[in-house]
């Protein structure tokens, strides 16, 4: 498991059993920063197969505290039950609150969102790009985890491109298109038109 990397850290792996399944949970670290992140990985595989996977950024208010403002938590939920279904996988959790502005921030974004702004448009009256997120450690994280070819879940041509140019070889993308309810449909038309977001329109009606 153990990589030399200038800038990330592979730091423990333990057993953790969830509603879905046993899956173990893998910890690294930016060195630069202190940042943590974790990887839950399912199953067992070949260095050449391909491995289902998903990027999945840290969402307190939706993976934790149930809110239905976004998909995160129900996407979550979905990815892991997809792993697990299909024998093997990898879920990349970053610890990149809000886009990359961080959990008081993502509020403060709440707040000018409930005055009628969208969520590209919160993040820019804060002073912050539409997406401050940075995907680098993955490549390490998959490295370290021996995958090289994925299915990626994801709805996001950005992760898409960001594991390319890291070098890993993304075979498919499996949409997930879960988590769409009457208190987000508006914020994920946003993500679709704004940032290039990939969902099926006849659920955005």
């Amino acid at each position: 498991m153990k990589r030399q990397d200038p800038l990330f850290d592979y730091i423990s792996s333990a057993r953790l059993p969830t509603r879905w399944g046993q899956f173990t949970i893998h910890g690294f670290v930016e060195k630069n920063t202190g940042q943590e992140h974790v990887a839950l990985s399912y199953g067992q595989w070949q260095p050449d197969d391909t491995v289902p996977i998903r990027i999945h950024s840290e969402c307190l208010t939706g993976d934790a505290l149930f809110s239905t403002r976004c998909d995160c938590g129900a996407q979550l939920e979905k990815a892991l039950q997809n792993i697990v279904e299909q024998g093997k996988g990898v879920l990349l959790y970053l610890r990149q609150e809000g886009r990359g502005i961080g959990l008081l921030n993502k509020i403060r974004a709440y707040q000018l969102q409930d005055k009628g702004m969208d969520t590209v448009e919160a993040n820019e009256h804060l002073g912050f790009d539409a997406d401050l997120r940075d995907y680098s450690i993955c490549g390490y994280m998959l490295d370290c985890l021996k995958v090289s070819k994925v299915n990626l879940m994801t709805n996001n041509p950005r992760k898409i491109q960001a594991l390319r140019d890291l070098g890993v070889e993304v075979v498919a993308r499996t949409p997930i298109d879960h988590g769409i309810t009457d208190d987000n449909r508006i914020y994920i038309r946003t993500k679709t038109q704004k940032l290039g977001h990939e969902f099926d329109p006849h659920l955005l009606k």
